[in-house]
């Protein structure tokens, strides 16, 4: 017997000022499935999860859960639904116990009183995080000590407490690691074995594609067509999320090794926390410097070192040709150094802030004329920088917030484009990419090493590793385990050999 839909999207129409994020937007959810929900960034999925959450209101259209008219007012009211969502970026609030995240406006249901039963909110938050393997975090703790993968996991819990009918996964599985993904897979198909729908917005094809029953596809903010399992295929899958066909040349095509010799920047002997330990090596000019291991290995650390975020706590990094030490980002910066955060939102970007801000930030003193920034300059720098990286806007004076995930690290990569950087630290710059703007980060990498320009990119990407770096550096447990050289017949499995 043919099952009824959960989840019904009739016609669904929603604008930004001059944007049109949707238009005219229909598709159903069943119970007992995964759905994938893909498409380029800004083609509009994002806006169908917060429509569906109560974050957005539409503008017209009208959705029907269970068969009844549904019209959530915001995200409690969704939850109260039954309807549940695990975004990307950080969701847990800082300087409260894991107890407090998970009960976080539930409180009443522990109060006595007036106060609330701490002890009997803690056994319960206990049973919340053995849901998702996490039964060696006590509910004590304060969830500042935990790392990103365990406060994710935290979110994923917390939406379990409400025993969601529907549950939004919206791209969380490409912030945590292959444990993580495990254990996040094996809640999504418990929810689809009970009968509940799952929603995946994800870019990565190959995890849909296994684990998901159908794919829906959104284009510039139209449906395109929903794929069943049977029928998924990759080329299919690239060419309706982009309206052409894509060519399998994401990474470089050429095997040629980097021949330049001249270093431009020294890490020697690097230590911090017992995280990094006695890490050494050389960035030439015109050279992808990959590193790669596992989450915990110390290598997303390791690039805010050689920034200056954090100091070491021995040994030191210099940019050679003016024999300069890098001590903090204010000398990172002046002397044309790049970083992009692997944790975008809360260290790349000021959200609140216009794109122009943004793209301007760290060119203020190139666009100063004595002691003025003059507002024209500023614009100007701000409409071309944009302009070059294809930002989807209305206009430099959009607020980022409003910004796609890949519209925003655009915004990054044009921030410090802006201030012609010379040396770029990358931290996952594709995290939570589509494959389209994926690929023009990577005809852009090639393009600034053309020029001359340096790049270390931090990836837990293999194909990534492999397909862009000139060298390779494979840390483990802190330690530099590995280094591999650009060639045709380097493979992962030699890569991985070095990471576990």
């Amino acid at each position: 017997m043919k099952k009824e839909p959960i989840l019904q999207i009739r016609q669904i129409t929603k604008t930004f000022g001059s944007t049109k994020a949707l238009m005219d937007v229909s598709i159903d959810f069943f119970p007992g499935e995964i759905r994938g929900l893909i498409g380029e960034n800004g083609s509009g999925k994002s806006t169908v999860s917060n429509i569906i959450m109560g974050v957005h209101e539409p503008d017209s259209g009208k959705m029907l859960l269970k068969g009844s008219i549904y019209v959530p007012g915001n995200m409690m009211d969704a939850i109260e639904h039954k309807i549940c969502m695990v975004v990307q970026e950080m969701a847990t609030i800082n300087n409260l116990t894991v107890a407090e995240n998970i009960f976080l406006g539930l409180e009443k249901q522990f109060a006595k009183n007036g106060v609330v039963d701490k002890k009997q909110m803690n056994q319960k938050a206990k049973r919340v995080l053995e849901q998702v393997s996490l039964e060696n975090v006590k509910p004590t703790t304060n969830v500042n000590s935990l790392s990103f993968e365990d406060r994710k996991l935290l979110e994923v819990g917390r939406a379990l407490y409400s025993n969601p009918d529907i549950l939004i996964v919206d791209e969380t599985t490409t912030a945590l690691s292959q444990r993580g993904r495990t254990i996040m897979y094996e809640v999504m198909h418990r929810l689809a074995d009970e009968e509940k729908c799952v929603i995946c917005i994800s870019h990565d094809i190959e995890e849909l594609m296994e684990h998901a029953d159908g794919v829906s596809v959104m284009r510039d903010g139209h449906f395109v067509r929903t794929v069943a399992k049977k029928d998924l295929d990759e080329s299919l899958l690239k060419s309706l999320m982009i309206g052409r066909e894509l060519g399998e040349h994401y990474y470089r095509d050429n095997f040629e090794a980097h021949k330049c010799e001249e270093i431009v920047l020294k890490v020697e002997n690097l230590c911090f926390e017992g995280l990094v330990r006695h890490v050494s090596f050389d960035l030439h000019k015109g050279e992808i410097l990959g590193i790669g291991g596992l989450t915990d290995c110390g290598m997303h650390q390791l690039g805010r070192m050689i920034f200056g975020i954090d100091k070491p706590d021995q040994g030191k990094v210099t940019l050679t040709a003016a024999n300069q030490q890098i001590k903090n980002p204010q000398c990172a910066v002046k002397n044309k150094m790049a970083y992009l955060s692997k944790n975008r939102d809360q260290e790349a970007l000021m959200l609140n802030s216009t794109i122009q801000e943004n793209i301007c930030l760290s060119s203020m003193d190139k666009l100063k004329k004595g002691i003025f920034v003059l507002p024209g300059h500023e614009k100007r720098l701000a409409k071309e920088k944009g302009t070059l990286m294809n930002v989807k806007m209305s206009g430099v004076n959009q607020t980022v917030s409003a910004l796609s995930g890949g519209n925003k690290q655009k915004v990054v990569i044009a921030k410090w484009l802006a201030n012609d950087s010379e040396v770029l630290i990358l931290d996952c710059p594709t995290r939570g990419i589509d494959i389209g703007v994926k690929a023009s980060i990577y005809r852009l990498m090639e393009q600034l090493t053309a020029q001359g320009k340096s790049i270390i990119m931090i990836s837990e990407e293999m194909p990534e590793l492999i397909g862009m770096s000139d060298r390779i550096i494979v840390m483990k447990d802190g330690k530099i385990s590995g280094t591999f050289r650009r060639s045709a017949e380097l493979g992962e499995q030699d890569i991985i050999s070095c990471m576990i």
